[in-house]
């Protein structure tokens, strides 16, 4: 096996692959936002509201779930329906 010579240029260039190759897993294993269903603890920090609060949604019928045995599940468009339909317009500014 021969000796091959390693320059700092070498090891410049390997270490700026080694970074891209690196993001690029990292952004294949972030969670995804865009996940059908959802559990409460996801849809509490999704929502910053706690736990309380989404059982009141739930209870008022604001905020429909799915239970299979224990677990809640909500579904991602019916949250962004929930919120889209909750939107308040801006009110004219009265004073200028």
């Amino acid at each position: 096996m021969a000796a091959s010579i390693i320059t700092t240029e070498d090891l410049y260039e390997f270490k700026i692959e080694l970074l891209q190759e690196i993001k690029k897993m990292l952004q294949s294993t972030e969670p995804n936002n865009n996940k059908k269903w959802l559990k409460s603890k996801e849809v509490t920090k999704l929502l910053n509201i706690s736990p309380g609060t989404l059982q009141n949604l739930r209870i008022n019928g604001t905020l429909t779930y799915t239970k299979i045995g224990g677990t809640l599940y909500y579904d991602n468009a019916d949250i962004e329906k929930c919120l889209n339909t909750n939107k308040v317009s801006a009110q004219p500014t009265l004073f200028k």
